[in-house]
């Protein structure tokens, strides 16, 4: 066998997810959350997460996500949490704030200051979220990992 250097992941540029129209898709996600379109056709949308996006396919056919799912980092949990009740949509009993879309995608609400996930500096400006930090346990992962962010 050929020897050869792998490459090494380090991101998500986006993430797929099937869903039924497209405007539908547009109008649920928009009653839980604050976004920009990427761009939009009849069968996709593009939701901007400034460097990353969520693309929205249409044409889903499967049963719904049971244990598979992704996590979405919001700016505010508590807020999306709020949404959540004010849209109707039951949250998945459990540790976690999940859900699941009309289509049965199953997402996974977490908080920008709770994670080692980390926007640049200039994506962060891009989206006018500069004043977003990380807390005290998510900045103790990070310095662990030779990853410490700076103040706030």
């Amino acid at each position: 066998m050929t020897e050869f250097a792998r490459p090494r992941a380090i991101g998500f540029n986006h993430i797929a997810l099937e869903v039924g129209e497209i405007e539908e898709a547009l109008a649920f996600y928009g009653r839980l959350f604050s976004f920009e379109l990427r761009g939009k056709t009849d069968t996709m949308a593009f939701i901007d997460l400034g460097d990353q996006f969520i693309a929205l396919q249409k044409g889903r056919r499967q049963a719904a996500d049971d244990g598979r799912h992704f996590g979405l980092v919001v700016d505010d949990k508590e807020a999306a949490r709020k949404a959540l009740d004010a849209a109707g949509v039951a949250v998945i009993d459990g540790p976690f704030l999940d859900f699941r879309d009309p289509w049965g995608n199953r997402v996974e609400i977490v908080g920008y200051d709770n994670v080692q996930f980390t926007k640049a500096p200039n994506v962060l400006r891009g989206m006018r979220l500069t004043h977003l930090g990380k807390n005290e346990h998510a900045k103790k992962e990070l310095a662990e990992k030779g990853m410490a962010v700076g103040p706030g």
